[in-house]
């Protein structure tokens, strides 16, 4: 596989410096812990359990939001990956089989919810419906 796995991997790398998720990740995580300090400085006048109690449930909930828009960026980043290969060259239909690769290795324990990338099926399932559109920018 070699140079086409290597295609598969830089695609979706820079797929995410080309759509900006770092700098996204980095907007949301400042909003996050703005409404946090807002948050806690309301719940000053509560008792400790019960600002502890809130404070937790919200990092939880804007856990699990970011975690979701995580897998939002992933999703994007392969979609985008796939048409960068295609515009170098490469055969983005090789993204497909490297993808299946990857989900025999991985912990398929973590719930999705639990995660920042998209199910295995999922991701892989993705990459199909997008192949079209992506195979129409191969050199």
């Amino acid at each position: 596989q070699g140079k086409s796995e290597l295609a598969v991997i830089m695609g979706h790398e820079v797929a995410h410096a080309v759509a900006k998720h770092g700098n996204e990740r980095m907007t949301q995580k400042m909003a996050v812990q703005a409404v946090g300090m807002i948050l806690s400085l309301f719940m000053s006048e509560q008792p400790a359990f019960i600002e502890n109690l809130l404070l937790q449930a919200y990092g939880m909930g804007s856990k699990m939001g970011i975690l979701a828009y995580s897998r939002v960026h992933e999703s994007e980043a392969d979609k985008l990956g796939l048409i960068l290969m295609a515009k170098a060259g490469y055969n983005p239909a090789e993204a497909v089989d490297f993808w299946q690769r990857m989900a025999q290795q991985s912990d398929k324990n973590v719930p999705v919810f639990f995660s920042t990338h998209p199910s295995d099926k999922q991701r892989v399932q993705d990459l199909k419906d997008f192949m079209p559109r992506a195979k129409q920018y191969k050199k």
